[in-house]
């Protein structure tokens, strides 16, 4: 989505932002890359009113760096990578390393969009693999112009479902800030549990270093193991 991770959700002032969806450019020696699914989520997924989301290609860093500067103050005061404006070779870089995680089973990064400017992009999402083993995590943010439509709620439920249909995955988690009311919204409307609250380190101006912790997990299948193995 967007140009380096963070974990709070999407303003509260403007609502439908939240982690920032980008991987780092690399792992590194001390931190490698570790598949998190052997299944891959929809290249593109194809929601009501015209919005899709289409996995993030080289094609789209161009359209994607002019959204994320165009929404620099909106983003800002929850997303650590907001605070610069990124170069189009930055965006690019990062583009290259998403797609790179995505054939890698780590993380699957997408861009938002709609069907009345289908070169343009109004978002961007991802399903992160920072979590470890059978989970994974949701990162979106939205367009400040887009805001209240419910496109991060349609965006990131779409998601969710892939999700939890990829193999080995048994639970999707979201996490914003306390104080990003909007934003905790969006997995309360979708059904998410509020698992807890965590203390987390504080690197945008809007946070409180609070994190909520919000949780979806699959149900087994007819005689299928519980998750945890045992079952029902």
């Amino acid at each position: 989505m967007s140009q380096a991770q963070s974990r709070s959700c999407g303003p509260a002032r403007a609502g439908g932002v939240r982690t920032a969806a980008e991987p780092t450019a690399a792992p590194t020696a001390a931190e490698p890359a570790v598949e998190v699914t052997t299944g891959r989520p929809p290249e593109l997924l194809r929601l009501p009113g015209g919005l899709w989301l289409r996995r993030r290609r080289s094609t789209h860093a161009v359209a994607l760096n002019r959204a994320v500067r165009a929404n620099l103050d909106h983003l800002r005061p929850w997303l650590e990578w907001a605070a610069e404006a990124p170069t189009r070779a930055r965006t690019a870089e990062l583009t290259r390393a998403g797609s790179a995680a995505w054939e890698a089973g780590t993380d699957f990064m997408y861009v938002a969009g709609l069907d009345t400017d289908p070169g343009g992009v109004i978002g961007a999402l991802g399903l992160h693999g920072r979590l470890g083993p059978g989970a994974l995590e949701i990162g979106y943010w939205v367009a400040a112009g887009h805001v209240g439509r419910g496109i991060a709620t349609a965006a990131a439920g779409a998601l969710t479902e892939a999700a939890l249909a990829l193999p080995g995955i048994s639970r999707v988690e979201i996490r914003c800030d306390r104080a990003n009311t909007a934003s905790a919204a969006v997995p309360r409307k979708l059904g998410y549990r509020l698992d807890r609250i965590a203390e987390a380190a504080v690197r945008a101006p809007g946070e409180t270093g609070r994190q909520l912790v919000w949780v979806r997990e699959r149900r087994p299948h007819p005689g299928e193991p519980a998750i945890g193995g045992r079952r029902p």
